[in-house]
């Protein structure tokens, strides 16, 4: 406040003074108190100018400082996103896969009646599993329980001539020293007693017969199985010579496969059942569900010259009933099983002028071309006999974008090497589907 009434007082006092024609002079008389206040308020207006253009003089140099970074950012070259995944070490088996077959009952049996006669009684649900032995359908078997009867009694009678005839058969032998009776006589009785032995001996076949009609009334399960749909009821009359059965009767447990396989695979099925036999899977349509594993049984005596394929036979437990007669399924089976190989996804291998290779990722995020040496492609799996070692890390996706040297930025959740069933001509050194390029050189 003192300062602004001085500068106020120096100015009226400037005022008065008469007009300026000499800066000097004019110096001169102002007050040299006025003089000091005028030249502090200078130096702070300078001193404030000189900061606020330093200030803008910083500025400026970070913007450029910056801009020339971010230039310089934008010039070089951007990381390439990338699937990646690691070389493994595993046993890998060796399938021949997408072979279709077709689920075959290991029995079946078309029920039918061997007697004529009228159902009285009919002992199984429709789906019923039933074992062997059990009883399933009873014909009424009076009628041949009075056959057998009558034969019973026919057979007594005859046995009764039989004995007469042999007991005078003895009484005339025992007369032949003493002449009394003819020769002739004593062999036509001997003729009498073997006739009425035959007629014996017919008796109790018939006899035998009616038992068996009788048995032939109670009709059982041959083997372990499933009940089909019933084709007749209690009170239906069936006959020996019907055509239609009165149930089928399937055997689930176990049941079997039949599936055609390419001759050229022959010699390698044999060589490997002479170890032990072979493992078989059987899938769904779809490829995607396994419904049962079993074991290679045999193998069809000849091949089929028309398709130059051969027929071989599966056994399955089944024990949970996936597969049912007449389904279609597909069938792998397992060959063998390579240890300790190293494999890779198929998606990783790729084809150039020098043959096949794959990017590897160094530890500085920088790939790397190698060439490798594909011993087995098998779906989504390529076993690889040199080239890449376990532990090294290749590029699966976004080789397109790559050459030797680039920088390359991994995705989250890339997938690594797993297994898959070869199919039948992908199992020599190349074979597959694997991507193509050109290693930067």
């Amino acid at each position: 406040m003192h300062t602004s009434n001085t500068w106020a007082a120096g100015r009226r006092s400037v005022v008065k003074m008469q007009p300026w024609t000499n800066p000097v002079n004019m110096i001169e008389q102002i007050p040299s108190r006025q003089w000091s206040t005028r030249t502090s308020f200078a130096f702070r207006f300078a001193a404030l100018f000189s900061a606020g253009a330093l200030c803008a003089f910083l500025l400026a140099c970070s913007n450029a400082a910056s801009f020339k970074q971010q230039k310089a950012q934008a010039a070089a070259p951007r990381p390439v996103s990338v699937a990646i995944a690691t070389v493994q070490r595993q046993d890998v088996p060796v399938y021949l896969a997408d072979l279709l077959g077709s689920v075959t009952a290991f029995y079946t049996a078309n029920i039918k009646s061997r007697v004529d006669g009228q159902i009285m009684k009919v002992n199984f649900r429709e789906g019923q599993i039933v074992h062997e032995g059990d009883l399933l359908i009873e014909i009424d078997a009076r009628p041949y329980q009075v056959q057998l009867e009558q034969m019973q009694a026919q057979l007594f009678r005859d046995q009764a001539q039989l004995r007469d005839a042999r007991l005078n058969l003895d009484r005339y032998t025992s007369l032949i020293p003493s002449g009394s009776i003819a020769q002739q006589q004593v062999d036509t009785q001997k003729a009498l007693v073997d006739q009425l032995d035959g007629t014996v001996r017919t008796d109790q076949a018939q006899i035998d017969n009616a038992k068996l009609e009788i048995v032939y009334c109670h009709i059982t399960a041959p083997f372990n199985g499933r009940v089909g749909l019933r084709q007749v009821d209690p009170g239906n009359i069936v006959h020996a010579a019907d055509t239609n059965p009165m149930l089928i009767l399937t055997q689930l447990q176990p049941i079997a496969v039949i599936f055609p396989m390419p001759e050229d695979y022959l010699p390698t099925v044999v060589q490997h059942m002479r170890n032990g036999p072979l493992e078989v899977d059987a899938l769904d349509r779809d490829k995607k569900v396994k419904l049962a594993t079993g074991k290679l049984l045999t193998i069809d005596n000849q091949i089929d010259p028309t398709t130059a394929t051969v027929k071989l036979k599966a056994m399955f437990d089944n024990k949970d009933n996936q597969l049912w007669p007449n389904q279609f399924v597909n069938i792998n089976l397992l060959v063998e099983t390579r240890k300790n190989s190293t494999v890779v996804p198929t998606a990783a291998i790729l084809r150039g002028p020098q043959g096949t290779f794959v990017y590897a990722m160094n530890p500085d995020k920088t790939v790397q071309d190698r060439a490798v040496t594909v011993a087995l492609t098998q779906g989504t799996t390529t076993v690889i006999s040199s080239g890449v070692n376990p532990g090294d890390v290749v590029v699966t996706d976004g080789q397109d974008k790559l050459q030797r040297g680039s920088r390359v930025e991994p995705r989250s959740g890339s997938p690594s090497a797993g297994t898959a069933p070869v199919t039948p001509g992908s199992g020599d050194s190349g074979s597959g589907s694997p991507g193509s390029g050109t290693p930067a050189s």
